[in-house]
């Protein structure tokens, strides 16, 4: 029975395999990072593709047999990808992997602080739909916002549970994520507006203007925009708006 202390399902669908390859639109001067390259099968597929292939592997049962397997074009790292320094990780173009799933938003957050043209990456089901969510949905949450401000995203197919082994309790999806050129609106301060979207979905179902009242210690205006509101009612758009219009109380934010 394969363990999966890290959270691996090892992807085993070739067709699934070849949907990945397809949707990277990969060339062979692509540098691309693969996350948790498991046996090595999706790897092996990008190495004959691409010049080059940078493989982040955390499971220590799996590196020697990594080393041993995969061809000399791919650098393998044999730490977890949350601790690595990114700066020091080689320069690349694409990403395509299968994420453990524990690793999914903090991942996904900190690849939109890299330059990358493309990632194609494999979410449980659920964490998919979150980040195509729209405002007004029950799936509508920060992480909506945050895909929405960083990137064009889109759900290219649902994977069944028999696709890994050991199969997952969920379905997944495959994904496509381009980042955007530029973001969509603008807002006064990138940090303050990520805060102030974690801290309203923190209490979704309350107006904006009493999570305001009660978050800042100094009465912020009588005219709060879209106090009447619920967070999940905004647009990613309306709530850089509010960021904006709450960015000079910022030091009375309650921490």
């Amino acid at each position: 029975m394969v363990k999966t202390k890290f959270g691996q399902h090892f992807l085993i669908n070739e067709t699934v395999i070849e949907k990945e390859l397809f949707a990277a639109q990969l060339s062979q001067n692509d540098i691309v990072l693969e996350i948790g390259p498991g046996k090595g099968v999706l790897t092996q597929r990008l190495a004959q593709i691409c010049d080059h292939v940078v493989a982040v592997e955390l499971d220590d049962r799996l590196i020697p047999f990594l080393k041993k397997s995969l061809p000399s074009n791919v650098i393998l790292i044999h730490d977890d990808i949350m601790d690595l320094d990114w700066s020091e990780i080689p320069y690349f173009t694409k990403v395509v992997a299968n994420l453990p799933f524990q690793i999914s938003s903090p991942f996904t957050f900190k690849l939109f602080q890299t330059k990358f043209e493309k990632a194609v990456l494999i979410y449980q089901r659920e964490f998919a739909q979150r980040m195509i969510a729209k405002p007004g949905s029950k799936q509508y949450s920060r992480l909506s916002v945050g895909v929405a401000y960083n990137a064009n995203c889109r759900i290219l197919t649902h994977i069944t549970p028999s696709s890994f082994s050991p199969p997952p309790e969920v379905y997944s999806s495959l994904i496509e994520l381009i980042p955007l050129k530029s973001p969509p609106f603008h807002v006064v301060d990138e940090p303050y507006f990520f805060s102030l979207t974690n801290l309203l979905f923190t209490h979704r179902r309350k107006q904006i203007k009493t999570i305001i009242n009660h978050s800042f210690s100094k009465r912020v205006s009588e005219d709060i925009m879209f106090g009447s509101n619920r967070v999940e009612e905004l647009s990613p758009n309306q709530i850089g708006l509010l960021s904006n219009q709450l960015y000079p109380f910022k030091s009375y934010l309650i921490q």
